[in-house]
């Protein structure tokens, strides 16, 4: 090789980044990143205990029994866990890969302003030993979004479609991962308004499982910071609780999961708790 040719060659070699070492699956849980692509372990993730989510039987029971499937190598469905914010959706989805981390089952966060390297992710996963639960949290999509198309392509479609080791879980606060007006305008203003509508709806028909999640009611709220007390050793006379507990949800306008948690950590600060 001529010593221009050389000088090319070596430059190309310095401008290419370096391969990335292969992932270390040492860890139960990753953080997808981008720049460059690589998985991140999580030594400690950040959750609650599965039999501290109240009000959300239906929902638990229906996803735990799923991903116990899947993490037995047996057929299982995508699923999308939508509904009232606050409610115990990415809670729930955390909780169950812990209750069921024993058996090798690894999970993965992949933000939403990477939906668009998904297929990278799941090259790497594809070939890996283990089964991976691929975790998004708040996902949606505005008007002129075109990242859910790639999404559409992993979940359902494709030559490859999604690997068998891969299962994929979001969290939403919209069943059709869309807003309301936007799907209006489209109704309104295409030359075909079924099959416009169909387009941007269809992304959420790639989830097997749809788990809706409710606005709480008193009591359900109530029955949350109970057992948030008696998990952590905190003794408060039931009815000082229940008046101060409701005056905080009072002032907050909503109540929720979200809510007793807040409450019950300002509970736990005032009467010397550590969580």
């Amino acid at each position: 090789m001529s010593d221009p040719l050389l000088r090319i060659a070596e430059a190309l070699e310095r401008l290419a980044p370096a391969p990335q070492p292969a992932p270390d699956w040492a860890a139960s849980a990753y953080l997808w990143d981008t720049d460059p692509d690589r998985l991140i372990p999580v030594p400690q993730v950040n959750r609650i205990p599965l039999n501290l989510l109240v009000g959300i039987d239906r929902a638990r029971d229906t996803l735990h029994d799923n991903t116990r499937r899947f993490a037995d190598g047996l057929p299982a469905n995508n699923a999308l866990l939508w509904g009232a914010r606050g409610m115990g959706k990415s809670s729930l989805v955390k909780a169950i890969h812990g209750d069921l981390e024993a058996t090798g089952l690894k999970l993965v966060e992949l933000q939403r302003e990477d939906i668009q390297t998904v297929g990278r992710l799941l090259s790497l996963l594809r070939p890996a030993p283990h089964r991976f639960v691929l975790y998004c949290d708040d996902l949606s999509f505005s008007h002129d979004d075109a990242a859910y198309k790639s999404l559409k392509a992993v979940l359902d479609g494709g030559i490859e479609g999604r690997p068998d080791n891969v299962i994929f879980y979001a969290t939403s606060n919209r069943r059709h991962l869309m807003p309301r007006d936007m799907i209006e305008n489209e109704r309104g203003s295409a030359i075909n308004p079924a099959e416009a509508v169909e387009e941007k709806v269809s992304l959420s028909d790639r989830f097997g499982l749809w788990l809706g999640f409710h606005a709480c009611d008193q009591d359900s709220y109530l029955a949350m910071i109970r057992g948030y007390c008696a998990a952590h050793g905190l003794s408060v006379a039931d009815e000082v609780l229940r008046a101060e507990a409701i005056e905080w949800q009072a002032t907050r306008g909503a109540r929720s999961g979200r809510v007793a948690w807040q409450f019950f950590t300002d509970l736990a600060g005032r009467h010397g708790i550590r969580l």
